[in-house]
């Protein structure tokens, strides 16, 4: 019976096979089945082997952007589960904030978490991937740009094609509007700031420039005791938490909240692009969605903190809360306005983003805008007038 069944399960005569047709069926079945279990063990053996990635971030471990770099490196690490690994470092541990970039594309470091206004210098185009210009879109917009339409391919052709780096990129966390800062003294007019030094990065210097400011740009770290030492007499960040971690209101009285130097910006996670296609696709993966993971999670993060810390710093810091007069709005446009029409005019390459980068703002932002209510108004209806 057990031969019958056999021989009608290979597809064979219904007749018991011969002894030589028995050990030649039973030679080929173990070898079908051990190859079978190479196809099934191959795989195991690979994903119980760690991939280990050595991030390194711009950021000092008292920043909140280091703990945005810590939560991606962490959900990497969950996806991982065991076969990839980031080992993120802070700040300095193996080279100084502005030159992660370069760390990265020579193979110092697999990866790093900054933000692409950090190497503007080799091309200003770089800002335009994080510090883009304000045309009427916010931070979210601009992610849609760089994952639904034409952003992420611009961006790997000037890092790649342009610049000739050896390097991969994603981005994450759609930041608010940056402040425009931190003053010793009212600041009711653009006049009133003309021949200030001023710390920003990326194209906010050549906007802030363009007003009559001198601009210095610093990372982080650097930035209270240059403040402190008069290397600077004013200075603007990215948001509440990173101020007050700062200790901005032990040296300055009055923050202005609302501009458009940096309307929007977002982190820039780049990988090293030969040890990024040596990865396993499904590795691969994980890092890009996880990317998109931080995005949102980042973002709920800084709604929680950025707005604790500001009624912190309004009332037990001391410092006064202002929101920056609509004069100095206007003129940061009209700054715009200039600084786009000389780049656009000198650099082919920067033409063609913002060219993409108008295209999209205008058919998303005629949407949003003509959708989305006053929250204002409504805000207002609720809890009284915001600063003024």
């Amino acid at each position: 019976m057990t031969d019958q069944k056999v021989t009608q399960a290979t597809g064979e005569t219904s007749e018991t096979p011969t002894n030589a047709n028995r050990r030649k069926f039973l030679t080929g079945a173990a070898a079908a089945g051990a190859g079978a279990a190479a196809s099934i063990a191959a795989p195991q053996i690979s994903r119980a082997q760690t991939t280990t990635i050595k991030m390194q971030g711009a950021w000092g471990s008292g920043d909140i952007f280091n703990e945005y770099a810590e939560d991606y490196a962490r959900m990497v690490n969950e996806m991982g589960e065991g076969r990839l690994k980031i080992d993120y470092l802070t700040s300095g541990s193996v080279v100084k904030a502005f030159r992660v970039q370069d760390a990265v594309d020579k193979g110092v470091l697999d990866a790093g978490h900054q933000v692409a206004a950090y190497w503007y210098g080799k091309n200003k185009a770089a800002s335009l991937f994080g510090t883009a210009p304000v045309y009427g879109w916010d931070a979210h917009m601009a992610l849609g740009w760089i994952w639904q339409g034409e952003g992420l391919d611009l961006y790997h052709e000037l890092v790649q094609d342009i610049l000739g780096l050896n390097i991969v990129g994603f981005f994450a966390m759609p930041m608010p509007a940056q402040p425009l800062g931190w003053f010793n003294q009212e600041i009711n007019s653009a006049e009133d700031m003309e021949g200030l030094k001023y710390r920003t990065v990326g194209l906010a210097t050549d906007v802030m420039q363009a007003m009559g400011v001198n601009v210095t740009q610093l990372p982080g770290g650097e930035i209270v005791p240059a403040l402190e030492r008069g290397v600077i007499d004013a200075f603007e960040y990215n948001n509440p938490t990173s101020d007050r971690a700062f200790g901005a209101h032990d040296v300055a009285d009055h923050y202005y909240l609302g501009s458009y130097h940096q309307a929007m910006e977002f982190f820039e996670i780049l990988f090293n692009k030969d040890m990024y296609e040596g990865l396993a696709d499904e590795q691969k993966a994980i890092l890009r969605h996880a990317a998109k993971a931080a995005s949102s999670d980042n973002y709920w993060k800084g709604l929680d903190r950025y707005s604790s810390d500001l009624q912190w710093i309004q009332d037990e810091g001391g410092v006064k809360v202002h929101r920056t007069d609509p004069s100095i709005l206007k003129a940061q446009l009209d700054a715009w306005d200039q600084v786009l029409e000389n780049l656009r005019a000198e650099d082919a390459f920067f033409k063609k983003v913002t060219d993409s980068q108008r295209a999209w703002a205008e058919r998303v932002g005629y949407y949003l805008h003509s959708d989305q209510p006053d929250y204002v108004m409504a805000w207002e209806h609720y809890f009284g007038k915001l600063p003024s």
